[in-house]
């Protein structure tokens, strides 16, 4: 099993529901009979449906949070094998929230998980296993952490259909553990993912969009494999930066999607704000030459892409030397697709990698198109008459 911290406990011998449930009563808040009163009369009745649903009621209050462990290990295992196992795992994961012990907490967890058959019931225990995971990681148990994220993605990746509160799990944890190690591709790809599974204005707090755009932006800056920002530029949980002290990050993103180096430069004083930008400065003077020159050749027709080392130099700001190894960069990053000629000192480029374009780049676009429709049209009215000949 993937959790080595399960836990055995002795088994608990068989409850008195109508005992248990009628000291609850007498023992909690007024506001909370109710629950146990339809729990009463649920269970004799045996509407395991019905149960799950008001369970479910009855852990979202507030006022049950003194509560909820107790019920959950006596009153809800008793006849947890009745229940739906994702509907079981999904409040387990809610009430182990309320266990504050790493020991405790992971162990009633992984308890959990040995009881869920991994074959009949591997959505839950996907859940389960992320869940442990971002547990793990939250107690500084990196290892661990991966451990179980790499058993949940083995079950995760064969299944179809799946859940998105499951998806949205794991894309979670993977996301915060390469946050912790610090691997920017990966962490872009996995929170983008994350927030594909969630409502974000429901799902996610002003403060956990605004922190969530901020890591994703500085993900994508650092990122050595990351030169098209689309999908990020495209997604709403940008718009938290704007007028937000992290407003620049936004600008700079859109900064580097359309290469321009001097609103590069401009913004390049802020970077001290984000000292992990500021340090990492050389790289970023790098990627945005890499930008430049895709735009620059974006920029031109498909019969103009025979661009000399000095052009090349003046759109990217570089010194002519250092031409050759921008160029050398790109085609090793399939950024663009060409041949060099360094005698005389030319590249010709025959592709270059497609991106989100600004309202500026389509505005260019457009004129290209124009220009392009109207030589088809010059080159048609000049042969109309031999072809009607």
């Amino acid at each position: 099993m993937a959790s080595s911290m399960a836990v055995d406990k002795p088994k608990q011998p068989k409850l008195d529901v109508d005992q248990y449930l009628s000291t609850a009563i007498s023992a909690t808040p007024t506001d909370l009979h109710p629950y146990f009163e339809s729990f009463q009369g649920l269970h004799s009745r045996k509407l395991w449906h019905q149960i799950t649903l008001k369970l479910v009621e009855f852990f979202d209050d507030p006022l049950s949070q003194p509560y909820q462990v107790d019920v959950y290990d006596r009153f809800v295992r008793d006849f947890a094998a009745k229940l739906n196992p994702l509907k079981l795992v999904e409040m387990g994961v809610k009430v182990s929230r309320q266990i504050d012990n790493p020991s405790d907490h992971i162990g009633f967890l992984s308890d959990i998980l040995s009881r869920i058959d991994k074959d009949k019931s591997q959505e839950a225990y996907v859940l389960l296993l992320a869940t442990i995971a971002r547990a793990k990681l939250v107690f500084g148990d990196i290892e661990g952490t991966k451990a179980d994220m790499d058993a949940a993605w083995k079950v995760l990746d064969e299944l179809s259909g799946v859940d998105s509160g499951v998806n949205g799990a794991y894309y979670s944890i993977a996301a915060d553990y390469y946050k912790a190690k610090a691997e920017y591709g990966s962490y872009y790809k996995n929170s983008l993912l994350y927030l594909a599974c969630v409502d974000i204005t429901k799902d996610l707090t002003a403060e956990d969009r605004l922190n969530r755009a901020h890591d994703l932006g500085v993900a994508a800056f650092l990122g050595d494999q990351i030169y098209n920002f689309g999908e990020l530029l495209m997604h709403p949980i940008l718009d938290d930066l704007d007028q937000s002290e992290y407003d620049w990050i936004k600008k700079l993103l859109f900064t580097f999607n359309e290469g321009n180096i001097g609103k590069f430069e401009a913004l390049a004083p802020l970077f001290p704000k984000e000292p992990i930008l500021h340090e990492n400065y050389p790289f970023l003077r790098q990627k945005i030459c890499l930008m430049a020159l895709i735009e620059s050749v974006f920029k031109r027709g498909p019969y103009d892409r025979t661009m000399s080392f000095q052009t090349i130099a003046e759109e990217t700001r570089l010194p002519l030397e250092e031409v050759e190894h921008l160029l050398m960069k790109a085609l090793s990053l399939k950024l663009i697709r060409g041949s060099l000629d360094q005698v005389d000192q030319k590249a010709q480029i025959t592709w270059v990698q497609p991106r989100v374009l600004s309202r500026e780049q389509i505005g260019g676009l457009a004129h290209r198109l124009t220009t392009w429709t109207e030589k088809l049209s010059s080159v048609e009215k000049r042969i109309a008459p031999e072809v009607l000949a």
